[in-house]
């Protein structure tokens, strides 16, 4: 009786493995498991901050965002994506995971199909689920990108298909030909592209190429988070044609009126700033790769080298990774990202090289226990 109080949408979710983890793990633990960039947040950007405070600009903005903040998105999407917006074609939000929610709020129906890569990141199939859709798994081919004529196949009678590139979990980069299939297929069936791309930055010699170069009926979502070690500030943004950013509006409007006020002052100088710090991130997480990577086919691991973001979804058997938590670095089960790939590990790089090479002890004293 008890389970009847709660909507069964709510209810038939899980709480984040992810997260799970994150929260569980132990003092001295190195944990793995979670996209947490380590470095510190620019300084310049701290200052903008609190220069927001001194100044009082702790009050409502235009529930868009500040225009100025919306510029810069603007004048980012034109120089680094080759995209053409409007200001009044972008909204500012509490990360890209609000981004994500009021998107699938306003464009899915109840029953509504909703394409996504299995393994995909954890959020799209309950973000889906929570708008009433009905998430659907879209295969990864032998070096887990996306199976073009898979999900080709399954385009007809969707709504929304996402498109993570680089993606998470499995770190790959889709090449711009894929991208292209994806977005012209999706146009003619009529279903509309969601572009998760707050990797974007953190690639390691293959190109990211935004979907919305290729075609219309695209929504691009990012943030700062991740590009400018900015997660706990959450502040992302979503562009999309005027048609969906009115309806995607109102659901913002009324869960969130605004993002945080000082953060988005604090974003306009990430945007405008220096953008040494990003390249200098880039630079240290590919090391990190070279070194996790390097490490783990030494104890005799097989898996496609990641070509962005900061993720190795490794193979290996769920005995395995409980022994390898047992020994003190926290992973996530390939489970907790769909169900194509229940015997794989996502192991993040995110974290410094001397805990890197203390987690590669750690993990072969499992192996050699397992």
């Amino acid at each position: 009786m008890a389970e009847e109080r709660f909507a069964r949408r709510v209810t038939g979710i899980e709480i984040s493995g992810i997260r799970r983890m994150f929260e569980g793990a132990g003092k001295d633990a190195i944990n793995l498991g979670i996209g947490q960039p380590d470095f510190p947040t620019p300084s310049h950007i701290g200052e903008a901050a609190v220069r927001a405070i001194r100044e009082g600009k702790t009050g409502y903005t235009p529930n868009a965002g500040i225009p100025e903040l919306r510029e810069a998105i603007v004048s980012k999407f034109e120089r680094e994506n080759g995209l053409n917006y409007s200001n009044d074609q972008v909204i500012t939000t509490a990360g890209a995971s609000e981004a994500l929610h009021i998107v699938m709020q306003a464009m899915v129906d109840a029953g509504d199909r909703v394409l996504l890569a299995d393994p995909g990141f954890v959020s799209y199939a309950a973000l889906a689920t929570l708008a009433g859709g009905v998430p659907e798994g879209m295969p990864l081919d032998d070096g887990l990108h996306i199976d073009i004529d898979a999900a080709q196949e399954r385009m007809t009678g969707a709504r929304l298909l996402v498109l993570n590139s680089p993606a998470n979990p499995t770190g790959m980069v889709e090449s711009p030909e894929s991208i292209r299939a994806i977005v012209e297929c999706a146009e003619d069936a009529g279903v509309t592209v969601v572009s998760d791309e707050v990797y974007e930055h953190f690639t390691y010699g293959k190109p990211h190429v935004s979907a919305a170069r290729f075609g219309e009926n695209v929504v691009t979502i990012n943030a700062v988070s991740k590009t400018y070690s900015m997660t706990g500030w959450r502040i992302g943004w979503l562009a999309a044609s005027t048609e969906i950013v009115e309806e995607c509006l109102k659901v913002h409007q009324y869960c969130q009126a605004c993002a945080t006020s000082i953060a988005q002052y604090a974003a306009l100088a990430a945007l405008t700033g220096d953008q040494s710090p990003v390249a200098a991130m880039r630079d240290e997480y590919r090391q990190r790769r070279d070194l996790l990577c390097g490490g783990l086919r030494d104890l005799g691991f097989t898996f496609p080298m990641p070509e962005g973001a900061f993720y190795a979804f490794v193979p290996m058997t769920s005995a395995l990774i409980e022994a390898i938590i047992q020994n003190g670095v926290v992973v996530v089960p390939g489970s907790a990202f769909g169900s194509r790939a229940p015997d794989y590990g996502r192991i993040s790089y995110a974290a410094s090289q001397q805990d890197l090479r203390t987690a590669l002890e750690r993990i072969a004293a499992a192996v050699a226990e397992n």
